[in-house]
């Protein structure tokens, strides 16, 4: 099968590679010449421009994957991408699109003939070797015809036809918000054993979990890659976490729906504040404590009940 692929990125480079050795025709462009000659490389034809890739595509209907960051380059592309097609052609978006933008998207290219598919794509930079988990949301008439490509970028029983569109990003978007659950939850963990009062060997730890316990995961075979690469003190890692934005969309989801989700809304709260050199708001929290109850603060002046002020009422 044919197919147009637009992002060549961390995802999309391999996702690439991965069609070409399931044997599809992949012409693909990107925004980094040299991303593009790389994957010519692999055998995928190469395109100057979206403009130069949508006419290199030869079969009926025209098939264009677009894997690029969300908002506005999302929306730009879209945009350049469907005044080149024709009606009947299909538009796959494998990125993290918010849903919403998704259904408004497929309205606007239905009314002029062309198909909008939405495809939530999981598996990170190791889903060359293991594939990717897709969750797929569109009408089922492009989702079918499709099916070539899901099946050859998934592993077995690893893509859904979640729904109509929108489906398939809103339940990336949850996935996508457990993840963070998950993460955080690892962390904290970790952070207790590693501050026990015992020497603990935390990948030791960590690759004894990965055989028959209830909590081995592929993100604890991860662990076990960073305790192997920077020890068992991180050392080489800053503690600072980055959010790509589907947390915080879960996290507004749940309080539209006013659904409690503690544990998602906390981890993504966490991730705001390993960003933070210094919390001013720990800062106000020690001031206080430091008046109230005379907390030895980090200057290492303390207070002491004569700086207390006194108020006895008098006796009227």
């Amino acid at each position: 099968m044919e197919l147009g692929f637009l992002g060549l990125g961390r995802m999309g480079f391999n996702m690439s590679r991965r069609l070409l050795l399931g044997g599809h025709s992949v012409v693909a462009h990107d925004s980094e010449a040299l991303r593009t000659q790389e994957i010519m490389e692999q055998g995928a034809i190469g395109a100057s421009s979206h403009q130069d890739m949508v006419s290199k595509l030869k079969q009926s209907p025209k098939c264009v994957w677009l894997m690029v960051p969300s908002g506005q380059v999302t929306e730009n592309l879209v945009n350049k991408v469907a005044n080149l097609l024709s009606p009947g052609d299909i538009i796959i978006d494998g990125g993290n699109s918010n849903y919403h933008d998704t259904i408004r998207r497929h309205t606007i290219l239905k009314e002029k003939g062309l198909h909008f598919v939405d495809a939530g794509t999981s598996g990170g930079i190791w889903g060359l070797q293991n594939g990717y988990a897709l969750m797929v949301g569109g009408d089922p008439e492009p989702v079918k015809f499709l099916e070539p490509i899901f099946k050859t970028l998934a592993p077995e029983n690893g893509y859904l036809h979640c729904g109509a569109s929108g489906a398939g990003h809103f339940v990336k978007m949850i996935h996508n918000g457990i993840e963070y659950g998950m993460l955080a939850a690892y962390g904290e963990g970790y952070e207790i054993l590693e501050k026990s009062r015992y020497q603990l060997d935390l990948l030791a730890i960590s690759k004894m979990w990965q055989n028959g316990s209830v909590v081995r995961s592929w993100l604890l075979d991860l662990a076990v890659l960073a305790f192997e690469q920077e020890g068992n003190k991180l050392d080489g890692i800053k503690g600072y976490i980055q959010d790509s934005g589907e947390g915080r969309w879960t996290v507004q989801e749940a309080l539209e729906q006013s659904t409690p989700a503690p544990v998602l809304t906390l981890a993504l709260l966490q991730r705001f504040s390993s960003r933070q050199p210094e919390s001013f708001s720990a800062k106000v929290v020690a001031g206080l404590r430091n008046q109230v109850e005379g907390d030895v603060i980090s200057s290492g002046t303390k207070h002491s009940d004569s700086f207390c002020p006194i108020n006895v009422p008098t006796r009227q």
